[in-house]
């Protein structure tokens, strides 16, 4: 590949990152959106905000740059990830300072593990989650390209990611109410609605992100001069 290739791998790596992080930092705060003209109240967990973003980049790279670096940027994710984790783990262990309180504008031990330390089975999950999804997006992708020799871009792009999403959306809820009950998720109606709200939501994004991909898709193509379905070698 030539060095524009490789740059704009790296930048499309450091935006699937960088969503992927904020998206397991933040999922444990919930929010919700009235909506009239559907007479619906839109319930989800604000990590779904990047979320769809972590798919549209996987499909960007497994078009242009092929399924093995689609799997290496997976791979980069998971091991950031651990990594963050980690670092915010020690730094919810290390004792707040006498002068760290919220009266010095400063963030003392409590405040500091209400917001940062709700990890452990929870982050697990989603951890495992993301990676199971992530492969299986991939996977569906090529096997739609191979099947189609590079054809109907939006087919493959919206069936890997709503099937994938599917799954995602299923799996975390389950492992998160089964393993850990006492993080509020132990309500089948709370499940369902988390559920139906955060599967159509995802369709929605993937739907609305087709043009998106295939603007992306068309520039990366005419700027390395790729055929239909070729990738970058």
């Amino acid at each position: 590949m030539t060095n524009q290739a490789w740059l704009i791998y790296v930048i499309l790596s450091g935006i699937f990152i960088s969503c992927l992080i904020t998206c397991n930092l933040i999922f444990l705060k919930f929010f919700s959106l009235d909506i009239p003209f559907l007479n619906l109240t839109f319930t989800q967990s604000v990590g779904l905000i990047a979320y769809p973003i972590t798919f549209l980049i996987t499909d960007i790279i497994s078009e242009i740059y092929g399924q093995k670096k689609a799997n290496y940027l997976i791979l980069a994710g998971i091991i950031s990830s651990i990594i963050v984790l980690g670092l915010v783990y020690i730094a919810n262990t290390l004792p707040a300072a006498e002068f760290s309180k919220p009266e010095y504008q400063k963030v003392d031990n409590e405040t500091f593990s209400l917001v940062f330390g709700q990890f452990g089975i929870a982050m697990a999950a989603s951890l495992f989650t993301f990676l199971v999804c992530q492969l299986v997006d991939i996977q569906i992708f090529h096997f739609w390209k191979r099947k189609t020799k590079g054809k109907y871009l939006w087919l493959r792009n919206n069936f890997s990611t709503i099937f994938s999403q599917l799954i995602d959306t299923f799996l975390i809820l389950f492992l998160l109410m089964m393993l850990s009950p006492e993080k509020g998720l132990e309500n089948w109606s709370d499940i369902w609605v988390l559920f139906t709200n955060g599967f159509l939501f995802k369709i929605l994004i993937a739907l609305i992100d087709t043009p998106i991909i295939y603007i992306c898709v068309f520039y990366l193509r005419k700027k390395f001069k790729l055929k239909l379905g070729e990738e970058l070698k």
